[in-house]
């Protein structure tokens, strides 16, 4: 009951009511003490007294005991950055004790529970054990299955599908991947034109503004979707040489078109190590040389502030109040330190142990050390 105001809520409307604690402890039954105890937090009314202190203030429970079952997007941010904050600075156990008494208070609060999703998505990998990693992605997954059930918000809904199977994969269950998401990801599907309609729709309100937004965010998306999908293509083509190197040059013309580094150095820097890694694998040393340095001026743009932002450009212009509207504001949804722990290791990747005569590669590592 320590998240509650009763004791602030019973002097408020006690005042309102215009009536002395006498007063009000003689319709409950109880000494005028229990009820200044009550209002100093010095004790709580017994459970059973509540339905009856609502009655008497004409208000429901949750009110009397200022409990809201609902966060505002302000609220469900603060909390996110919050959590996000206190993985950087205390143990995983005790952030998730934290996480787990929020969840359980707002249960209903289907915004909350999608973006404690993501926030774990993002952070479950600090748990030291193998083991602690695994119950909470399963963790994760019974969010998402109560998120299925029982919310009615279909775009949460259908979001939270995608974070199921994030998290299924994670854990190696490959076939509940593929069940999940096999269907809805089909290219035919008329949802996957949706934006293309609703742009047509708020020009033909003569909303300009509203229609260049949709439009520029689904771009920025949809490259970003791009990158993504070929840094996968060279994933699954890393033993075809010329698959792996037209598709790098391909990517490469795109994000120097779409000034990515900027843009968005955190996918850039995925893809280009992708790149690296496909070509130390096929002995192209200058080639992996070359991304690597690509890799690492994607961190020094990604660190370069205190703070790591989403952010638009001169090009897309329209897209920042877009991005306030999602669930978490502006701040990417990792912080620095999670960030940097997982490229801290990067380049010990066995996969470069060719380069370790290289000057230029040793270079490299001095950079990202600066970084670090």
């Amino acid at each position: 009951m320590n998240h509650f105001n009763i004791a602030q809520n019973l002097v408020r409307l006690r005042h309102e009511k215009k009536i002395t604690q006498e007063q009000l402890a003689y319709f409950l039954g109880v000494t005028k003490a229990s009820v200044s105890k009550w209002e100093t937090r010095q004790s709580l009314p017994d459970i059973s007294l509540l339905p009856l202190l609502a009655s008497f203030f004409d208000i429901s429970v949750d009110e009397l005991i200022g409990y809201h079952p609902q966060l505002s997007k302000e609220e469900i941010i603060q909390l996110y950055y919050e959590f996000s904050e206190d993985f950087a600075k205390k143990s995983f156990e005790e952030v998730m004790d934290k996480i787990n008494v929020h969840v359980k208070m707002y249960y209903s609060c289907y915004p909350f529970i999608f973006q404690v999703c993501i926030l774990l998505i993002n952070y479950y990998t600090l748990a030291k054990e193998k083991s602690q990693q695994t119950e909470v992605l399963q963790f994760i997954i019974t969010l998402c299955e109560h998120v299925q059930s029982d919310c009615k918000d279909m775009n949460i809904c259908s979001s939270v599908v995608v974070l199921q199977a994030i998290a299924n994969l994670q854990m190696g269950k490959a076939q509940e991947v593929i069940e999940l998401l096999e269907d809805i990801t089909k290219p035919y599907k008329l949802v996957n034109q949706s934006s293309i309609y609703l742009t047509m729709a708020y020009m033909m309100l003569g909303d300009i503004q509203k229609a260049k937004s949709v439009t520029q965010l689904n771009l920025y998306y949809d490259i970003l979707a791009l990158v993504g999908d070929a840094k996968q293509y060279c994933s699954i083509s890393i033993d075809n040489f010329d698959i792996c190197n037209e598709t790098v040059k391909r990517i490469d013309k795109v994000i120097e078109a779409f000034e990515l580094i900027k843009l968005h150095p955190n996918d850039t820097a995925v893809f280009y190590y992708q790149a690296a890694v496909c070509y130390s694998t096929n002995k192209d040393i200058k080639n992996t040389v070359h991304y690597l340095n690509l890799y690492v001026d994607c961190l020094e743009e990604l660190f370069k502030n205190d703070e790591i932002m989403l952010h638009g450009d001169w090009y897309f212009d329209s897209i920042m109040e877009s991005f306030k509207e999602f669930g978490i504001g502006l701040k990417a949804p990792r912080n620095r330190k999670a960030i940097l722990e997982d490229v801290y290791d990067s380049l010990e990747n066995p996969v470069f142990a060719n380069l370790q005569k290289e000057s230029e590669y040793n270079m490299i590592k001095d950079r990202l050390k600066k970084i670090l």
